[in-house]
């Protein structure tokens, strides 16, 4: 039985010769994990770049046909953004495990790449992101405690790369499957 369903691409994970998995989190599902057939790699440059907002239509296992509802082009072309969007995708293939409807987390994902997209000076994009992920999975930082919020943010590399191990210690104590995501080290020295 086929259904259709709106999901953010986290990321897309050569499978076998012929397949690729594709990690999503989807409207209805939460997070879902779909066998993609038939693509080449000039075709995944778009429609399954991590942070795409796609809607697919899918049977039990596999996507049958994926439709782009948004592409934030500056994450492709902006070299600062493609990287902060490698980070958060890291991030959410690390959290957000579990196949259950949350569409107020699917709403608020949704809205933070379009902010992304649209926002001309990501330099600590990612660190409000950390902050705003934690309250909405329920393990708010204590306002005194958090290196950020909208009305402190680091100004300097070292007091955002300061900022963002602390956060990264806070995902760690509060999150079972975390691990330190790849790009964290690139995303470090991005910023001046």
């Amino acid at each position: 039985m086929l259904s259709t369903t709106d999901a953010i691409v986290i990321c897309l994970q050569p499978h076998s010769d012929k397949a690729h998995t594709l990690h999503a989190y989807t409207r209805t599902g939460g997070r879902v994990n779909y066998n993609v057939y038939g693509i080449g790699k000039k075709n995944t440059s778009g429609k399954y770049s991590p942070l795409s907002i796609v809607q697919l239509t899918t049977d039990e296992r596999s996507v049958r046909t994926a439709q782009l509802s948004f592409v934030p082009q500056t994450l492709i072309t902006d070299p600062y953004k493609r990287t902060i969007a490698l980070f958060i995708s890291e991030v959410l293939h690390n959290v957000l495990r579990h196949p259950m409807e949350d569409e107020p987390m699917f709403d608020f994902l949704t809205k933070t790449i379009q902010s992304l997209d649209a926002t001309p000076e990501p330099q600590n994009f990612h660190l409000l992101f950390l902050v705003q992920f934690a309250a909405k999975l329920g393990f708010a930082i204590p306002e005194e405690q958090s290196p950020v919020n909208d009305h402190r943010l680091p100004t300097t590399r070292k007091d955002r790369q300061e900022a963002l191990r602390y956060l990264c210690s806070y995902f760690e104590e509060h999150v079972e499957t975390w691990q330190t995501p790849r790009s964290l080290d690139v995303l470090m020295e991005v910023f001046d």
